[in-house]
């Protein structure tokens, strides 16, 4: 059975917490979340005869690391809506334990 979130909710500290079916917990920052973005437009994208196109430089927004909203999208993902009206980044669920072990390991 794969890994999902039992739990999902914003922590003490402002970010997300997330308690998964296998018992362990993580807390994500919202400024983490927000740089580690799947969308296109903050990762790039692959073009024609897969040319990548990076994401053209981001400047700081007001509100861009505020979380004003979290929707669900089925049963495998989040869709994450910040206060500067970026809307378009969906995180699955194997894509937050991907970036959650990406941040431990920085940690360690």
């Amino acid at each position: 059975m794969s890994t999902v979130p039992t739990s999902f909710k914003r922590s003490e500290s402002g970010g997300l917490r997330i308690e998964w079916s296998d018992g362990h917990v993580a807390e994500l920052p919202l400024e983490f979340l927000r740089d580690e973005c799947p969308c296109a437009g903050c990762k790039g994208e692959m073009g024609l005869l897969g040319v990548y196109h990076p994401p053209p430089p981001q400047e700081g927004k007001p509100g861009q690391y505020g979380l004003k909203k979290v929707e669900p999208v089925g049963k495998y993902a989040v869709n994450l809506i910040w206060e500067d009206g970026h809307d378009t980044g969906i995180y699955s669920w194997s894509y937050l334990l991907e970036i959650e072990n990406k941040r431990s390991a920085a940690e360690n």
